[in-house]
C-alpha cells in the first residue's frame, strides 16, 4: 500500500521532464559570428541563464550568464540574452577562431542541480568563396533529438509500469500468504 505514495516521485526523476531545448550542433566560419537560441518551459523565465565551454558537466567554464532579467550581458566575444516572453535565450559568439570548436552548454542556474543541454561548436577556415562568417541556429531539435525525447518520455512510463507491476505481484502475495495462513488456521 506504501509503494503506491511513491508513484508519483517517479514523474520528479531527473530527465523525466525536459526543460530545456537547443540544438545538438552548430557551425560557423573563422573570423565571423554565431547564434544559438536555446529554449525553456514555461516558470524558467526569471532565472538565471548561461553558456559554459567543456565536455563535462560540472566542470564546465562559464563564460556568460544573464542577471535574471532581458538585459543582455556580454563578457569578451561572447554576449547572451534573454526574451522571457518567448522563453528563449540566445548566445553570441563574435569573432569566431578555429579553437572555439568545442563542447557548450545552454543552461538555467537553479538550486540543487542546474537544467542544460550540450550543444557541439565547429569552427571552420574561411575559403575565398564564403563572404559572411555569420550563422544563426534557430533549430529546436536536430534528428537524434526527437528520439531523446520519446527516450525522456518513455522511460519514466515502462519505470511506471514495472513499479505497478511489483505492487500488484506483491498484493497477489501478500493475499495469498492471508489464505494460505487462513487455511492452517482452519485446519487446526
Amino acid at each position: 500500500m506504501y509503494l503506491l505514495l511513491l508513484f508519483p516521485l517517479l514523474f520528479w526523476l531527473p530527465g523525466s521532464s525536459y526543460k530545456i531545448t537547443g540544438p545538438e550542433e552548430v557551425s560557423g566560419l573563422e573570423w565571423g559570428s554565431l547564434t544559438v537560441q536555446c529554449h525553456y518551459d514555461p516558470g524558467w523565465e526569471k532565472y538565471k541563464k548561461w553558456w559554459c565551454r567543456g565536455a563535462a558537466w560540472s566542470p564546465c567554464n562559464i563564460l556568460v550568464k544573464t542577471t535574471g532579467t532581458e538585459m543582455e550581458v556580454k563578457e569578451n566575444r561572447v554576449s547572451i540574452r534573454d526574451n522571457q516572453r518567448s522563453r528563449v535565450f540566445n548566445v553570441t559568439m563574435e569573432k569566431l577562431r578555429r579553437e572555439d570548436t568545442d563542447i557548450y552548454w545552454c543552461g538555467i542556474e537553479r538550486s540543487g542541480a542546474d537544467l542544460g543541454i550540450q550543444v557541439k561548436v565547429t569552427i571552420g577556415p574561411v575559403s575565398s568563396e564564403d563572404t559572411t562568417g555569420s550563422l544563426t541556429v534557430t533549430s529546436h531539435h536536430s534528428n537524434d533529438s526527437g528520439s531523446q525525447m520519446k527516450l525522456r518520455v518513455l522511460l519514466p512510463l515502462l519505470f511506471a509500469l514495472l513499479l505497478l507491476l511489483v505492487v500488484a505481484a506483491s498484493l497477489l502475495a501478500w493475499k495469498m500468504l492471508k489464505r494460505q495462513k487462513k487455511g492452517e488456521r482452519n485446519c487446526k
